[in-house]
């Protein structure tokens, strides 16, 4: 952004909150105050240095670990590396330097294979010691689609539509009409509309061109059968609920009791994450990469789910992300580490390397030229580290 000669800035949020142009004009530099009165505009404050993801108060003193010994894969150099647990650990380098081997390759399927005793097979490597026996479990919270179903979606992905569905079947309507929680599936039949099979759109395949996407004429668009949406809950149909936004459906069910508290208390887990605009009903195939990573990692924070401590590997999550954005990311991170989880983060973003508790730096070149262990310990040692690429840009 910095190097552009032109910032056209659409905003101010997202979702029903974002459309419009904020700013557009010249880049501000650095601590010049310029976004005095530009309050629109998240961009202009954080360039400007106004908005900024603040320093932690204190790193965390992580005593366990688990080691991953002699690792040769790829263009790794033999090399051994110990991954403090308790916290959160970035592991960084150039493109090409081994983290993802390191990570994706060795440490997360050695580890499956020593909990579950089943997993794809780990790259080359003499074997995991230190305290492994502690990690119960292991997540990988990557960017694939977060459902195969066409009607897969965020609230279905984090469980929040079953409490939905009971909420439906309490209603005098419903009750009346024997309609129980199965009706408002949309992946069962009953109250479910037959034409399009709860999609609430039909998709008709052309022989020689890409197949078209047409609403459903039966039930158009709302996915159920018409007796399903006579029942309402506040005034409000199922489907006009699958039709709100995160942030409005909180409000809609956050000041009520019973079932409905429950259903608000899990939605703000994918406020927690920044993914307030989305819609409940949105299906998952039109999530981005970073989004459907970002529902994975709110479907944790919901309170009853694994009380035991999990490891949570992310692979470069920031891809796509704006500053504000990784600021919820970071504070999503830390509210696992609050919890009793460890965290490990493959990254380049600056704001989340800095933020972290331990830094693992591979390189010092990509390809041939990497694979060796830089650097190991706190962020701040590793600002000192001005022969390191990492170093000389956490340095600034």
């Amino acid at each position: 952004i910095r190097a552009a000669d032109q910032i056209i800035d659409v905003g101010p949020l997202a979702g029903r909150h974002g459309g419009e142009v904020v700013y557009q004009g010249a880049v501000p530099a650095a601590g010049s105050g310029a976004a005095r009165g530009q309050t629109k505009s998240l961009t202009l404050r954080y360039l400007s240095g106004e908005e900024q993801l603040p320093l932690p108060a204190h790193r965390r003193k992580m005593s366990s670990y688990v080691e991953v010994a002699g690792a040769r894969e790829n263009n790794l150099k033999n090399i051994s590396v110990k991954f403090p647990l308790g916290g959160i650990v970035a592991v960084t380098g150039v493109s090409g330097s081994g983290k993802s081997t390191l990570v994706k390759g060795i440490l997360y399927p050695a580890l499956c294979q020593s909990i579950n005793l089943y997993g794809d097979r780990p790259g080359q490597h003499d074997g995991l010691t230190g305290d492994v026996r502690s990690v119960k479990n292991v997540e990988m919270i990557d960017q694939n689609p977060i459902g195969r179903s066409s009607r897969s979606n965020p609230v279905t992905y984090i469980k929040a539509y079953d409490d939905i569905r009971k909420l439906y079947a309490e209603q005098p309507y419903a009750k009346l009409n024997g309609y129980g929680p199965s009706h408002f599936s949309f992946n069962i039949d009953g109250g479910r509309c037959e034409e399009c099979q709860g999609d609430g759109f039909i998709k008709v395949g052309m022989q020689f061109m890409a197949d078209v996407t047409l609403v459903c004429e039966a039930c158009g668009g709302k996915r159920f059968k018409p007796d399903l949406l006579e029942v309402k809950y506040r005034g409000h149909s199922v489907s006009d609920v699958l039709d709100f936004t995160v942030d409005q459906a909180v409000e809609f069910f956050g000041e009520r009791e019973g079932a409905a508290a429950k259903v608000a208390e899990r939605l703000r887990c994918l406020q927690q994450v920044g993914l307030g605009y989305i819609k409940l009903g949105q299906s998952s195939s039109t999530l981005s990469g970073g989004e459907s990573q970002r529902v994975k990692l709110a479907s944790f924070l919901t309170k009853e789910k694994y009380q035991e401590p999990l490891l949570f590997i992310f692979d470069e999550p920031t891809t796509g992300l704006h500053f504000h954005d990784i600021k919820q990311l970071l504070e999503a991170f830390n509210a696992l580490v609050d919890r009793g989880h460890s965290v490990i983060v493959v990254e380049h973003n600056l704001d989340v390397i800095r933020s972290a508790d331990w830094v693992i730096d591979l390189g010092p070149e990509g390809g041939e030229a990497g694979g060796h262990l830089c650097f190991c310990g706190t962020p701040d040692e590793l600002a000192k580290r001005t022969d390191l690429y990492t170093g000389q840009f956490l340095s600034r």
